[in-house]
């Protein structure tokens, strides 16, 4: 069972965590919301910023998309380069530079450690997922059985402490996918925040996720993005090892703001 949350899960948990800097102070009076993103995070920002009148400053590793840099350059936010071979740890190591060095200035919003965010996916993703996996469940297994596996990608791990949090109490497997070979290096707070959740890793390849991603698009209309292709692959690892069940996976994002990724480039025949 796939939970889709392209069209409100971002937008939703930033609305929570603009919500909370308002309420607190923290925001307003000329200060400028600050963090760091790969793109769709911040469009979230961008949007729901522009609305109210707020400034928003984005460090975002410099092979983002081009669809989503210019998303994010329509919005009005401010766009801050980092190193690609760095990703989003080098992004989060700018981001917390820029506000160490000007407190005054910037909200840091700290997407991995903001407990509005870790609040707004425990009342929302968390419930929401549970609730369709058990419901669905109960139709065709006993419920001894319930509920089902839960699996995101790694890059979606903001979602991955609450709905481990909620679904642990449920006798849940958690799994991420993971690039095969792949690690979270120290400056990233998703590493330590793994640990905390008791969550397996499922590698995949690369050329995997995108034959999975494409597949998705043309057999079963399902036009998302390369980390729910990922997911895809991990949970047909996960299901392998299953008897029967449900596996409930997060796609996180669509596939149109990638149109130019090579994952939607002509392809050879089969493929």
């Amino acid at each position: 069972m796939a939970q889709p949350q392209r069209l409100h899960q971002g937008p939703r948990w930033r609305l929570f965590v603009l919500r909370a800097a308002l309420q607190a102070g923290e925001l307003g009076r000329g200060r400028v919301l600050l963090d760091s993103t790969s793109g769709n995070m911040g469009i979230a920002y961008a949007t729901l910023a522009a609305a109210r009148g707020i400034a928003v400053k984005l460090c975002v590793p410099e092979n983002a998309s081009r669809e989503r840099i210019a998303v994010l350059r329509a919005l009005g936010a401010s766009l801050v380069w980092t190193d690609a071979a760095e990703g989003s740890d080098g992004a989060i190591l700018k981001a917390r530079e820029l506000a160490a060095a000007e407190p005054e200035r910037y909200f840091y919003a700290d997407q991995y450690n903001n407990p509005a965010s870790w609040h707004a996916h425990y009342h929302t993703t968390a419930r929401k997922s549970l609730r369709k996996a058990t419901a669905r469940s109960r139709t065709w297994w006993r419920a001894s059985e319930l509920p089902a596996p839960w699996l995101a990608p790694a890059a979606t791990s903001s979602n991955t402490a609450p709905t481990s949090h909620l679904w642990r109490c449920s006798r849940t497997q958690l799994s991420t996918a993971s690039k095969d070979g792949s690690t979270w290096p120290a400056p990233s707070s998703r590493e330590s925040m793994m640990r905390r959740c008791q969550t397996s890793r499922l590698p995949f390849r690369t050329e995997d996720a995108l034959l999975a991603t494409r597949r998705l698009a043309k057999e079963e209309g399902l036009f998302v993005g390369i980390s729910a292709g990922a997911a895809t692959v991990a949970a047909l690892q996960l299901a392998a090892t299953m008897q029967a069940g449900h596996i409930v996976v997060i796609f996180p994002d669509s596939g149109y703001k990638y149109l130019s990724d090579r994952m939607w480039q002509p392809q050879p025949a089969g493929l």
